[in-house]
């Protein structure tokens, strides 16, 4: 059988919480499927539909927008992308979210996937990508790397796009942590105007704050930047009523982060299960970690620049916490 997100690749480890398990999908080396000892750690997605609201999926050579699809480069020169986000007259998400993934090493707790960025319409740049997804004892650990193979130095992001969860705890009552001190303000086509301090806003969603932030009471699409750093590490969590969390965590590389609420995510059977509505829906949140903000490539924030000939690597994961020893 084919399914939209093509070959699916699947991963387990024995933890102290129980059996840690994965599903990778060979398009945009997706991560459809995430649990500990049955325990849902992702909002995953049925085999059968494409991803919803982009789930999962890596993105690059850039996460997030650019404006109008046009950057220019330090040469003054401009470059027009593929409008990708009509609606909004953006061009999102890079140029590697719908396409498929090679194997080129595969155990049974890790795998390693390749795609190339070829020279395009508003990127002249050629890079070898690798995506390392390995299960580890608390998560999902993740490393990319990013090779320049051409001439010019290629000017690079890179994001994912997880929907997180605690199963069997409603979304809504999770509580949210965003460890940022600076919240990106965006224009109604959702790109950045600038920048203001968390401190006595509605986006403080430290752990200090003292608003609330439980999921059910905030409506985000919203990026943060200035992360916290601790032992080398961002972070930023969701934790259930009894303690019990799961959360994004990246290298300093990973100084921003994305947060997507959606009351429509489709529910888990919806495709496949007559008693299922074809219609219904769940709340999910993604937490997704970037390297830099919408439109980076004019900005120059968190933007990387890949020499010929060079490397770039970086990583970030998925970690659970709070999990009774199986």
């Amino acid at each position: 059988m084919t399914f939209p997100t093509g070959e699916q690749f699947e991963l387990a480890l024995q933890t102290p919480a129980g059996t840690l398990r994965a599903v990778i999908t060979e398009l945009a080396a997706g991560i459809r499927e995430l649990s500990i000892d049955g325990v849902d750690l992702v909002q995953g997605f049925d085999a059968e539909i494409s991803p919803p609201s982009c789930a999962g999926s890596l993105l690059m050579p850039w996460g997030n927008r650019i404006p109008d699809g046009v950057w220019v480069d330090a040469a003054g020169v401009s470059h027009q992308l593929a409008i990708t986000e009509v609606d909004l007259n953006n061009a999102i998400h890079g140029l590697l979210r719908y396409a498929p993934y090679r194997v080129v090493e595969q155990s049974a707790s890790a795998i390693t996937l390749a795609a190339s960025v070829f020279p395009q319409l508003g990127y002249p740049f050629h890079l070898d990508t690798l995506v390392r997804y390995e299960l580890v004892a608390d998560g999902l650990s993740v490393t990319h790397t990013v090779r320049n193979v051409a001439a010019g130095d290629a000017p690079v992001t890179i994001a994912s796009h997880p929907f997180l969860q605690i199963g069997g705890v409603p979304t809504e009552e999770l509580t949210l942590t965003v460890n940022a001190d600076t919240h990106i303000d965006v224009d109604a086509r959702l790109n950045p105007t600038g920048l203001s301090a968390v401190v006595g806003t509605a986006f403080d969603l430290r752990a200090d704050s003292p608003l609330s932030r439980r999921v059910g009471d905030l409506a985000l699409d919203d990026a943060w930047g200035d992360s916290h750093v601790v032992d080398g590490e961002t972070a930023h969590t969701l934790t259930a009523p009894d303690g019990r969390s799961v959360g994004i965590w990246g290298d300093e590389s990973f100084d921003y982060v994305q947060v997507y609420i959606t009351p429509k995510f489709p529910a888990r059977g919806a495709a496949t299960d007559p008693d299922v509505a074809p219609d219904a829906v769940v709340t999910a949140i993604a937490i997704e970690p970037m390297t830099g903000p919408a439109n980076a490539f004019n900005s120059g924030a968190g933007l990387t620049l890949v020499a010929p000939g060079e490397e770039w690597v970086t990583r970030w994961g998925i970690r659970f916490a709070g999990f009774p020893s199986a």
